[in-house]
């Protein structure tokens, strides 16, 4: 598997959410990192477990970090649907089938422990995965099937699971029981 390409671009964004250009995703990470596009995706089994995954040691941000199932910057003028099945089959080798955009206009800042910031404008995705999963090294170190109900838990736990996900979980909630 090819893990994240050094001249990736991701759309840089207005604090209205509209696109203003582009730059390189290796330049956008650090503790000054201007809004950009992004999306998170939680990926469903056959038993209704969610997949968690902890992000890789070498990741830029949050490293070694329990978070939803993938995240990923669509690509300029790419659609958000493609970006998030390229990025299944990238991070995780899966592919994904009823994939649903519930949280639209989610948005989020966050700073890890080594000072670098994600802000990010980040639609959020459900979809049911569709094969066994084969994940990058280089982006996930490790991988859980748990029921909804742990998960909830786990964001009762700051520490233990990343902010993003502390704040998106609460809303899918929400949304789910709709």
């Amino acid at each position: 598997m090819t893990s994240v390409q050094t001249d990736e671009l991701v759309v840089l964004l207005d604090d209205a959410g509209r696109s203003i250009g582009t730059a390189r995703k290796a330049d956008v990470h650090d503790g000054a990192t201007p809004l950009h596009l992004a999306f998170s995706c939680y990926l469903f089994d056959d038993e209704g477990r969610v997949l968690l995954t902890r992000r890789a040691l070498d990741k830029r941000a949050f490293p070694g970090v329990w978070t939803n199932s993938f995240c990923g910057h669509p690509a300029p003028d790419e659609p958000m649907e493609d970006a998030v099945v390229r990025r299944a089959r990238a991070e995780l080798g899966v592919d994904v089938t009823d994939l649903r955009l519930v949280l639209p206009d989610f948005r989020y800042r966050a700073v890890d422990a080594g000072g670098v910031v994600e802000n990010e404008v980040c639609p959020v995705f459900c979809a049911r995965a569709a094969s066994p999963l084969d994940a990058d090294p280089e982006e996930i170190m490790d991988s859980a099937w748990v029921p909804w109900d742990q998960l909830r838990a786990a964001t009762e736990m700051p520490w233990a699971i990343s902010p993003w996900a502390v704040e998106q979980v609460p809303l899918l909630d929400a949304a789910r029981s709709r």
